[in-house]
């Protein structure tokens, strides 16, 4: 079925007395027998076999320099403080940070680089965690994008375009499949505590879709949500004082026929159910200690990144659909080596430990972990460059991703890039590429799976081609 089909989208919005109303018009008994097989649960979209039901979304605002953390490029070593040659560089677009320097000086990884697992992935010394589960993942080393800042570029990998006001990936997800759980938001975002590049509510939002479908995203501290808790009132008048609100909303909707409307009956109705769900959801003195553990001392501290990978669990566990959590803080344009080291201490572990957690407890089979920023990093160093010291601009034209969990073939690595991890040899993955795979992976052909809006069918992967990367399925 597509998402965009008209009466479909009329059928799921009509209330009784519009469609008698309207009967007269051709729709009549055939539309009234898809009314009636009709729930009030969303039908899923899926037009082949999912292999995977859910999503944990790992996001590294900022961009992680692939350079000193999955793309290997011993030979550089050689090349130290050498100009980038104009070859390589063959005039690519330059950002304004780096764009008057009178020298691109190559600056190699400081970092030491070992093969790991049967599949001999190299990865640097920075991620000892994720490099003992190397045959566990697939990697895709050569993503690019056309964006070369950071507002437009995670506007884009999250929306499929570069302006904003699209709806975001988690936001389409939910559209599409509809909900698992009832009583909990199909999808969740957890931002990890603030640092480095502001991040924007439309990243999660909801777009031209109706805007039940935008991402809820939980606070780290006080109410998860606002206003979760009841303010000196029993359950039972509140909810007797819903029902009301509702009553009048639905006589709203019956004059009216906006479906921003029942966007809001259908918000009060879960917000009046996650007051009863989420606070057992984020209480963690249910997890074992030896759980606990896993995901590292910071497990303990509201808003960081092991805790938020351990609610992600805990949420895919109860079938939260997508989790996003978004890790801030990568954007190094000067003192690498000392920022990156941070960095990659805050994520290696927890992030070894939610693909531990979730395989041993069957959740991994049918969950999707993604991991990955909005571009990559340059081979030039930008400013002052040492041995011990070094910065590096944003660079969009290839840049490492790793997946996990259901539908993913381990321990592959797909793609090329060249000596100085800056043009794509082999196998070029473009983030449209990225986003229709993991859409195939849930059992949306992202070709079909389109909205009407603005004269055009939208599509999370735009209108030119995109193509599934086959070669890290199973």
């Amino acid at each position: 079925m597509k998402a965009s089909d008209p009466i479909d989208f009329w059928i799921q919005q009509e209330t009784r007395r519009q469609f008698f109303g309207k009967t007269a018009q051709g729709l009549g008994l055939a539309a009234l027998g898809s009314l009636m097989a009709r729930s009030d649960a969303a039908s899923p979209t899926l037009h082949h076999p999912a292999r995977a039901k859910k999503v944990i979304y790992l996001f590294m605002a900022g961009a992680p320099s692939q350079l000193d953390t999955f793309d290997h490029k011993p030979r550089m070593a050689a090349m130290f403080d050498q100009d980038l040659p104009e070859s390589v560089r063959q005039g690519q677009r330059l950002t304004t940070m780096t764009a008057a320097q009178s020298r691109f000086p190559i600056a190699p990884s400081k970092f030491k680089f070992a093969q790991h697992g049967k599949c001999g992935r190299w990865v640097s010394e920075l991620l000892p965690k994720t490099a003992s589960m190397a045959d566990e993942l697939a990697f895709i080393n050569t993503v690019w994008t056309e964006a070369i800042n950071h507002d437009p570029a995670i506007t884009y990998i999250q929306t499929g375009a570069q302006i904003p006001g699209k709806p975001s990936m988690g936001a389409w997800i939910s559209y599409g499949l509809g909900s698992l759980n009832r009583n909990l938001p199909e999808f969740v975002v957890l931002n990890c505590e603030p640092r480095g590049q502001a991040l924007y509510s439309r990243l999660w939002g909801s777009g031209f879709l109706p805007s039940k479908h935008a991402g809820v995203a939980f606070r780290a501290q006080g109410d998860p949500v606002l206003y979760l808790s009841n303010p000196g009132i029993s359950r039972s008048a509140r909810r007797m004082m819903l029902d009301q609100v509702q009553n009048m909303n639905r006589r709203i909707y019956e004059s009216l026929g906006d479906s921003e409307t029942q966007t809001r009956i259908a918000q009060y109705e879960m917000a009046f159910r996650m007051q009863a769900s989420v606070p057992e959801l984020i209480d963690l003195d249910s997890e074992p200690a030896h759980i606990r553990e896993m995901y590292g001392p910071d497990v303990e501290k509201p808003g960081t990144f092991a805790r938020n990978c351990l609610l992600a669990r805990r949420m895919v566990e109860k079938d939260v659909r997508f989790v996003q959590i978004f890790h801030r803080g990568w954007d190094h344009h000067s003192s690498l080596p000392k920022n990156i080291l941070r960095q990659t201490k805050e994520l290696d572990q927890p992030a070894w430990a939610l693909v531990q957690d979730l395989k041993q407890r069957g959740l991994l089979e049918d969950t999707l972990v993604i991991w990955g920023g909005e571009f990559g990093r340059t081979i030039y160093s930008q400013g002052t460059l040492t041995k011990e010291n070094y910065g590096r601009d944003h660079h969009p034209r290839c840049f490492t991703r790793w997946f996990a969990g259901g539908g993913i073939k381990p321990g592959v690595s797909h793609g090329v890039t060249d000596d100085f991890s800056y043009n794509v040899v082999e196998n070029p993955v473009h983030i449209h590429d990225l986003n229709a795979t993991i859409l195939h992976l849930l059992g949306i052909d992202h070709e079909r799976f389109t909205v009407s809006y603005q004269g055009l069918d939208q599509r999370l992967t735009g209108v030119k081609p995109a193509k599934l990367v086959t070669e890290i399925l199973t």
